[in-house]
């Protein structure tokens, strides 16, 4: 896979998919012919800075699919309440998912849940 999204989930996802190889579009191009020989050979060519991405997503807890649309949503720049109305939950169950989406991430607030999401490639806008 060429690609230039270098975050984690990103990476993970697309292996989970089947793809044999990993390099980001910024990589020098003569990364890009080693690359190839080596998944037309049937090896697997995961670069130390995709590998060490894709590490650092075993430091974190996987959201639940409840959790990703809160997510999304409040990428959006939606308010608790507004997230339980679309979801069809309340104001205080919107409030515990965010909580629970805060401690995965490990981040203090929204605006850094959002941020790292996209960051890890979780989410895309």
């Amino acid at each position: 896979m060429l690609t230039t999204y270098d975050g984690d989930d990103d990476i993970h996802r697309a292996l989970q998919a089947g793809a044999r190889g990993y390099v980001l579009k910024n990589s020098a191009g003569d990364k890009l012919i080693p690359a190839l020989r080596a998944v037309a050979a049937g090896e697997q060519w995961i670069p130390k800075e995709v590998a060490s991405r894709l590490a650092s997503r075993k430091l974190f807890e996987e959201l639940t699919p409840r959790e990703m649309q809160v997510l999304n949503l409040l990428a959006k720049g939606l308010a608790n309440k507004e997230i339980g109305d679309m979801l069809n939950i309340t104001e205080y169950t919107t409030k515990d998912h965010l909580k629970s989406i805060l401690g995965k991430l490990q981040v203090a607030d929204r605006t850094e849940a959002v941020t790292a999401a996209i960051q890890r490639g979780i989410i895309h806008l």
